[in-house]
C-alpha cells in the first residue's frame, strides 16, 4: 500500500473544535497489548482484543497522515505498550516522512521502556528525539509488584540505551499513596542526577480494575507542597503540548512536571485527541465519546470522508472531563487506559 500523503487531505489544515481550541496533537495507540501488567492500568487477566478489530499499521498511517494534513504538528505514538507490536518500526519510520516534509514537527514514543535496549537506535534514527518512559519506582522488589512480574534492570538498560542513543528521556511515574508516595523525592533526585525530567501523573478513574483506586489516590497538589518544603520549586513558561505544568528544581536544577486531572482541570487548554489501535478517535480522555475511524477506511471512504469524520468528531470535543474519583462511583470511563492508549 503506498503510504497516506498528508497533502492528500482536503480543505483548510486547521482543525479547530467547538470551543475554538485548535488541535495540533494526536497520540496514537498501536496496540492494546502490553507485556507489563501495572496494577492502576489493567486487571490482571486482561481480555486483549482480537486482532480484526485492530487496525493495520498502514490502516493507522492513513489516519495519522490525515491528522498531519490537517494541522496536527505533533504525533505521540502509545499502547498498551507500543515497542511490543509487531513491525511497529516500519509504521515509526513510515511516518517519519512528515518530519522531513516539514508537516510535522515531532513524532515520539510513550513506553514501559522494556524493550528500548532493542528500539532506542532505531527510534532516534527514524527522527524520534525524546520519548517517556513510565517508571514508578526503583525498588526491584516494589516494581516487580506493581507491574506484576516485571523486571526493573531490563527499564533501567534501556534508559540508558536511550540516552546513549541521544534520546532526550522523561520518567512519567504515577503517585500512589501507599507504594511510592515516600519514595518520589528519590525517585526525582536519581532522575534529575541522571539529565532526566520527570512528570507525576495522579492515578486516573480509567476502567475497572482489582483494586479501589480511591486506598492508592494521592492528590499531586498535596504532594507538591510536600515537596516545597524542602525544595524550591521555580515555575516554567515550558510547555510540550500535553496537560503537565513544570516548575524547576533549584536544588537538583531539574524539571519536574504535575499531571493533575483531579485535583486541578487542565481542560481549558486542551490541544489534543486519542486515536485507538482499533481506529476509534476520543477527542477527551475523561468521557465516552467515539467516532469510529475503522468503519470509513474499511467501509470504502475516501481521503475526503475521512477529513470530514475527522472533523465531526473534533467539532464535538466536550469542553472538559468527568474525571473523579469517590469510592461509591464507578470509573469515570468504562475502557482502561491501555486501551484507550496512555
Amino acid at each position: 500500500m503506498t503510504p497516506y500523503d498528508a497533502a492528500h487531505s482536503q480543505g483548510s489544515n486547521v482543525l479547530t473544535d467547538g470551543f475554538g481550541r485548535t488541535v495540533t496533537y494526536l497520540r496514537v495507540s498501536v496496540t492494546d497489548r502490553c507485556d507489563l501488567r501495572c496494577v492502576y492500568c489493567m486487571s490482571e487477566h486482561m481480555t486483549f482484543l482480537p486482532k480484526a478489530e485492530v487496525l493495520t499499521l498502514e490502516e493507522l498511517d492513513r489516519i495519522a497522515s490525515a491528522f498531519v494534513g490537517l494541522g496536527v504538528k505533533k504525533l505521540r505514538i502509545t499502547g498498551g505498550e507500543p515497542l511490543v507490536r509487531k513491525n511497529v518500526m516500519g509504521f515509526i519510520e513510515g511516518l517519519s516522512r512528515h518530519l522531513r516534509s516539514g508537516a510535522l514537527q515531532e513524532l515520539t514514543l510513550t513506553t514501559n521502556g522494556t524493550q528500548l535496549e532493542q528500539f532506542a537506535r532505531p527510534l532516534a534514527e527514524a527522527g524520534v528525539r525524546r520519548i517517556n518512559v513510565s517508571l514508578d519506582t526503583l525498588k526491584p522488589e516494589l516494581f516487580r509488584r506493581l507491574t506484576r512480574g516485571g523486571e526493573i534492570a531490563r527499564v533501567l538498560a534501556g534508559i540508558d540505551a536511550a540516552q546513549a542513543a541521544g534520546l532526550k528521556v522523561k520518567i512519567n511515574a504515577v503517585a500512589l499513596k501507599d507504594d511510592n508516595a515516600a519514595e518520589l523525592p528519590e525517585l526525582i533526585r536519581w532522575a534529575h542526577g541522571r539529565g532526566l525530567a520527570v512528570t507525576l501523573i495522579e492515578t486516573m478513574p480509567m476502567g475497572e480494575i482489582d483494586a479501589d483506586r480511591t486506598d492508592q489516590y494521592l492528590s499531586l497538589s498535596a504532594l507538591r507542597a510536600e515537596l516545597e518544603s524542602f525544595w524550591t520549586l521555580r515555575e516554567l513558561p515550558l510547555t510540550t503540548g500535553g496537560p503537565a505544568r513544570y516548575v524547576e528544581v533549584a536544588e537538583t536544577g531539574g524539571q519536574l512536571g504535575f499531571i493533575t486531572p483531579l485535583s486541578h482541570n487542565f481542560c481549558e487548554a486542551c490541544n489534543r485527541v486519542r486515536l485507538t489501535c482499533t481506529g476509534t478517535l476520543h477527542t477527551c480522555l475523561g468521557r465516552e465519546d467515539a467516532a469510529d475511524l475503522r468503519a470509513v477506511l474499511r467501509g470504502g471512504g475516501s481521503a475526503s470522508d475521512l477529513v470530514d469524520a475527522i472533523r465531526m468528531a473534533v467539532d464535538t470535543k466536550p469542553k472538559g472531563h468527568d474525571f473523579h474519583i469517590e469510592r461509591t462511583l464507578p470509573p469515570a470511563v468504562a475502557r482502561h487506559m491501555s486501551t484507550t492508549g496512555g
